[in-house]
């Protein structure tokens, strides 16, 4: 591929996902290889996580930061959040290649955007790291508790996917109780974790599944959850698939398998093709509350942190989640469209209705 052939096709990717800026960060001293992607700013600076992965090709990892930095602006504006959309990635096994000099060097391609990305923790980036990035610019949220920030977002996270499921289960089953319904929590990381005790305190029947299979077993036990080999999740029958670990798991391969009635998780990204399988679920009559709709609470954490706000009002907006999916699956039922595309709409008119105000300045 030539130069301008990749150029050319670098500008069409920007002009289909709709980002406004794509930033590479190079810097051979500290090995940092990052891409920042800030996908809109109309309601408000962009902001999102740092994740750091080990891609297989550099293609993937400007994939991965297009679609997930437009898939946060989507979530800020149905949130209802005074803020944009961006993500970044570092290209890297965050295990082995991480370094302090690694982070303040990343910080400082932040400073240098003046404020209109505002970064925090993702895959592969922990509190510590945002320290680090910190200490080269205000713009990072996420930091810890004990430095004024508002520390690990995953309780947070937990508790806007619960909400979600209990929209998801009231619209289906027409009450919102989960004692009794049978969840298939997939990925028990922080969010996950979390997530599997909220619903074992409401009596719901936990299966728990993760690649690390000594800690499946160690969380079932002490939740009193039921754990189970990771290639056997699409085996199990129960009212609500929950996947908390990495996107697309729901793909033309998987879709036929699926005997849920309900899919609410945590990851981003959960369906392979958003409009194919979207059109698939709604056909098949499985109800999917969208990811980043239920999702929000990691982003409404540092919205808090941000704005200043109590431990209080961020559980508020966090409970607000379960309105915010009820509108959703309410548009999807009577538009008869997917439920993410229901959720994209709400989304857009949101941003093309402050795109008004804003013009009036």
């Amino acid at each position: 591929m030539s130069a301008q052939n990749a150029s050319e096709s670098l500008f069409d990717q920007m002009h289909a996902f709709g980002h406004q800026k794509i930033v590479f960060c190079n810097d051979p001293d500290s090995g940092l290889k990052a891409i920042i992607a800030i996908h809109d700013t109309t309601l408000g600076p962009a902001l999102g996580g740092t994740r750091m992965w080990a891609y297989k090709t550099e293609a993937d990892a400007l994939n991965d930061v297009l679609r997930l930095s437009k898939s946060m602006t989507y979530k800020a504006a149905v949130a209802g959040l005074n803020l944009g959309g961006g993500k970044a990635v570092i290209i890297g096994d965050a295990r082995k290649d991480k370094s302090e000099a690694l982070l303040r060097k990343f910080g400082r391609f932040i400073k240098n955007l003046n404020g209109e990305f505002i970064t925090a923790e993702d895959v592969g980036t922990n509190p510590r790291d945002m320290e680090y990035i910190r200490m080269e610019t205000q713009y990072v949220m996420g930091v810890p508790e004990s430095i004024g920030g508002s520390g690990d977002p995953s309780p947070i996270t937990a508790l806007g996917v619960f909400m979600g499921i209990k929209a998801a289960v009231k619209e289906l089953y027409g009450n919102d109780s989960i004692a009794g319904r049978s969840v298939m929590v997939q990925g028990i990381g922080h969010v996950g974790e979390n997530l599997v005790r909220l619903l074992r305190d409401e009596n719901a029947m936990v299966y728990v599944s993760d690649i690390n299979e000594e800690r499946t077993v160690q969380v079932a036990k002490k939740y009193g959850a039921q754990a189970i080999s990771n290639n056997t999740i699409f085996d199990i029958e129960a009212d609500i698939y929950s996947p908390c670990a990495l996107g697309a798991t729901i793909n033309a391969q998987t879709i036929n398998k699926l005997k849920y009635s309900i899919i609410a998780g945590s990851a981003n990204n959960q369906l392979e093709d958003e409009y194919e399988q979207g059109r698939m679920l709604l056909e098949k009559g499985i109800l999917f509350a969208p990811d980043y709709v239920i999702n929000a609470g990691g982003v409404i954490n540092c919205y808090s942190e941000l704005m200043g706000f109590s431990k209080k009002r961020t559980l508020q907006l966090t409970e607000n989640i379960y309105e915010a999916t009820r509108n959703v699956l309410k548009l999807s039922k009577a538009e008869k469209i997917s439920t993410i595309e229901a959720a994209n709409k709400i989304a857009e008119k949101r941003i093309a209705d402050i795109k008004k105000v804003k013009s009036t300045y």
